[in-house]
């Protein structure tokens, strides 16, 4: 789903979250408000039909298919299933934090590996790794919008 107003939802406040689920492009509510308007329009019919077209041998038999269909619903386990929900969730999210590009570790890699006390294996360090902070640089940029207000241009980038 494409939502135009991401930028809205990546600048989010904690207490500012609740306007962007007013938004009616990909929100939702969008996504369920026929479902709701169905479930409430049986949901009353029911309602109404309980409370003023049963009789009392009736209602008594409606009262027990209710708690017969409450005993069998309680076998399904929402519980397991909120918890393996949860757990993708999580997942998701550790990934995409686990692959954010760290530039300590290939600092680590390329200290080691580029040998060399003298001036030449110092440059060629240092070298190496402008190029990996600015590889980061670009990543962060196209991703987060904090840092693509920093450097909002390469002039502000090279400077």
């Amino acid at each position: 789903m494409t939502v135009t107003y991401s930028s809205k939802v990546a600048n989010a406040t904690f207490f500012g979250f609740h306007r962007l689920l007013l938004k009616w492009k990909g929100s939702i509510y969008k996504l369920l408000y026929r479902e709701f308007i169905v479930f409430a329009t049986l949901y009353t019919a029911i309602s109404v039909l309980y409370r003023f077209f049963l009789t009392g041998s009736q209602k008594r038999f409606f009262e027990k298919l209710s708690i017969y269909c409450d005993k069998y619903a309680e076998q399904i386990p929402v519980t397991f299933v909120l918890g393996f929900y949860v757990t993708l969730v999580v997942n998701r999210w550790w990934n995409q934090f686990v692959n954010l590009p760290w530039p300590d570790r290939l600092m680590f890699l390329i200290s080691s590996c580029v040998q060399g006390s003298d001036e030449y294996g110092r440059l060629l360090r240092r070298t190496l790794m402008r190029y990996v902070n600015l590889t980061s640089l670009l990543i962060f940029r196209s991703v987060s919008t904090a840092v693509y207000k920093r450097f909002p241009t390469m002039d502000h980038v090279v400077g």
